[in-house]
This record gives structure tokens, sequence and C-alpha cells, in this order.
């Protein structure tokens, strides 16, 4: 890694707009939002329902979501959001955003489709090959060369 101090302008850059740091940056924010949620969860005194944290990682990521969500919207109710919080709701009401969620659920079916097609492919193909075995053993010609 370099020094910050070594970082060209065009290093930094590239650097910036490479998809994994893009990646990198939604999850830092993501994270930063679910950490304050928490503050806010362990500052609020009222209306506190504690759970239990989820037996597997994927629910306890489910559970750290839903606070962050929580959080979100009371500060959007209150006017304290800061603009990355509102700009990424924005983001998820755009009709862009609804149309990729409506393409990738087409890319789902079309992709089941696709597998169903290609499992009744397969027994089709079984099917004809018993249904030739059958035909020769019934004419007397035991070859399965042909």
């Amino acid at each position: 890694m370099y020094h910050y101090s070594q970082i060209t302008p065009l290093n930094k850059y590239i650097m910036l707009t490479t998809p994994v740091y893009k990646t990198f940056l939604k999850y830092k924010c993501i994270l930063n939002l679910i950490e304050r949620s928490i503050e806010m969860a362990k500052k609020s005194t009222k209306n506190i329902t504690k759970s239990r944290p989820g037996l597997t990682p994927e629910s306890r990521e489910n559970q750290l979501i839903s606070l962050a969500i929580d959080l979100a919207e009371k500060q959007l109710r209150e006017g304290s959001a800061s603009s990355q919080v509102i700009s990424h709701f924005l983001k998820l009401g755009s009709t862009n955003n609804m149309l990729e969620k409506v393409m990738l659920e087409k890319q789902t079916a079309l992709l089941t489709a696709k597998t169903e097609s290609i499992k009744s492919g397969k027994v089709i193909e079984e099917l004809y090959a018993n249904a030739l075995d059958a035909m020769r053993s019934y004419s007397g010609n035991n070859n399965s060369d042909i």
C-alpha cells in the first residue's frame, strides 16, 4: 500500500472510481448507519424492546438492518437525517431502481425456466432411450449398438 502522501491525483481518481472501492464505500455507509442506530438504541430509554441476538450471522445482520432502518425513519421524521440517508432512500424510490428490481426478478424467472427446460430435456432423452430399448427387445434384436 501507498502512504497517503505518495498517492498522486490520478491514482486517487482511479482508486475512488473502481467498483470495489465504490462497494466498500456503500458498505461503510451502511455500517456507519448501523453503528449510529445502535448508539441511538442505547441512548433511548423509552420503548426498549430487548430481543435476543440472532443465532446465525444472517439473522443478526437482519436485526441490525432493521435497527438502522428504524433510526433512519426516525431521523427523517425529525428532520435530522444526513444527506447520505436522504439520498439513499431517494435512490431506493427512483424509477431506475424499481426497473432494476423488476429486471432482476425477470432474469431469475428466466434462469429458473432454463433450468427446468434442461431438466425436462434430460427426462425426454431418457424416455426416448427407454422406448428404443423396449422396441429392440420386442423385435428380438438385443444389440444396443443401433
